[in-house]
C-alpha cells in the first residue's frame, strides 16, 4: 500500500465541477479559435484523481476528454495519462511540481502536429491563480530545443 503524501493531497485540490473557457492559436494568418467546456473532477481513492472534460470542437462536434493524475513515490514525480475522443494517441505525463507548489508542468511525446511527422515533446502546466481559477498552458519544444509560446491556454473557474 501507497502511502498519501502532501504531492498525493495537492491533485485534491483538482476536485469539483468545473467550467472552461480555451483559445487555441489558429493557422498562420487564422484568427484563435475559442472554447468552452466544463470538466469535473473526482478521486479515485487517495492517490489519483479523475478529470473528465467535455467541450465544443473547432469546426463543430464535441470532445471528450479523460485525464489521470497521481504521484508515483518510487519515480518521484508526478504521473498520468490523457485521451481524447478526438484523437486516438494515448499521452503519458511525468512531471513536477514548482517550488511555491502553485504550478504542476506535465511533459509527454505525442504526434507532432506541425507537418514535419514523427513526434514531439510537449508541456502542459497546471498554474493556480486562486482556490477557484486554474490555467492550463500547452506548448511544445521546437527542433532548436527550446520551448515555444503557449499554442492553447485554458481557464478553469470552480463551479463548485
Amino acid at each position: 500500500m501507497t502511502e498519501t503524501s502532501t504531492e498525493h493531497r495537492w491533485l485534491h485540490q483538482l476536485i469539483g465541477e468545473w467550467a472552461c473557457e480555451s483559445e487555441c492559436i489558429g493557422a498562420p494568418g487564422e484568427p484563435p479559435t475559442k472554447g468552452e467546456g466544463s470538466e469535473t473532477v473526482r478521486a479515485l481513492g487517495e492517490l489519483w484523481v479523475l478529470c473528465e472534460g467535455r467541450g465544443s470542437m473547432p469546426g463543430g462536434g464535441e470532445a471528450h476528454t479523460l485525464m489521470t493524475l497521481g504521484f508515483d513515490a518510487m519515480k518521484g514525480g508526478f504521473v498520468g495519462h490523457w485521451v481524447g475522443s478526438m484523437m486516438s494517441w494515448p499521452w503519458s505525463y511525468a512531471g513536477a511540481l514548482d517550488a511555491e507548489r502553485r504550478v504542476l508542468t506535465l511533459e509527454a511525446e505525442g504526434p507532432d502536429f506541425s507537418g514535419q511527422g514523427g513526434l514531439a515533446t510537449y508541456r502542459d502546466a497546471i498554474e493556480w491563480r486562486s482556490d477557484d481559477h486554474r490555467v492550463l498552458t500547452s506548448c511544445v519544444r521546437g527542433a532548436d530545443g527550446r520551448w515555444g509560446e503557449p499554442f492553447m491556454t485554458a481557464h478553469f473557474r470552480r463551479r463548485r
